[in-house]
């Protein structure tokens, strides 16, 4: 592999691990590498096979181009409605990573007046944080209730049954931070 080549990969992968906040350990551990092999990757000492590198690539859940190409700018506009988005009922519920994040996701929900959705249960030890930015969301969490207005926020088990609903007279909008229990 050329020493370019090499130094952009290992700088590209030392990048996208800082940014979603995990050790060596814990991407190698992922990615089902030995650590050492991840070190090497980072170093640029490393010379890869594709399998080392479809690894790599699943564990970060990005393309190959991705971990191999020029530096870019470390800013980018994502305009509205570019990101993924879904409906579920009446609910409007859209990403806010253009990249996917292990264990973590992040998401508006627009709930217009008298809307309700479910929330599905996640893996066990997830936490969720829920923030109420306009209206008033009511979030159900093990059979509790929690009316929210805006600024509130309630962390809650997000390996439950929970569901959000819209009680009030306007537009609901909240952000779902959810955290998925963390590799050892």
């Amino acid at each position: 592999m050329s020493d370019d080549l090499a130094a952009r990969l290992a700088h590209n992968v030392r990048e996208l691990r800082q940014a979603r906040g995990f050790t060596q350990q814990q991407m190698a551990k992922l990615a089902g590498l030995p650590r050492a092999t991840w070190s090497n990757l980072e170093s640029g000492s490393g010379n890869p096979t594709l399998t080392v590198l479809h690894a790599v690539c699943s564990a970060f859940q990005v393309s190959l181009e991705e971990i191999v190409a020029e530096a870019r700018a470390n800013a980018r506009l994502y305009p509205k409605g570019s990101l993924p988005e879904r409906v579920r009922g009446a609910v409007r519920v859209s990403s806010l990573l253009p990249d996917k994040m292990p264990g973590m996701q992040i998401e508006r929900l627009e709930l217009p007046v008298g809307s309700r959705m479910i929330g599905v249960p996640h893996t066990p030890g997830t936490r969720e944080y829920l923030s109420c930015e306009a209206g008033n969301i009511e979030l159900v969490a093990s059979g509790e209730s929690y009316p929210m207005s805006e600024g509130d926020v309630v962390v809650f088990r997000g390996d439950q049954r929970h569901s959000y609903a819209n009680l009030g007279r306007r537009v609901a909008v909240g952000f779902s931070v959810v955290v998925l229990r963390q590799i050892d």
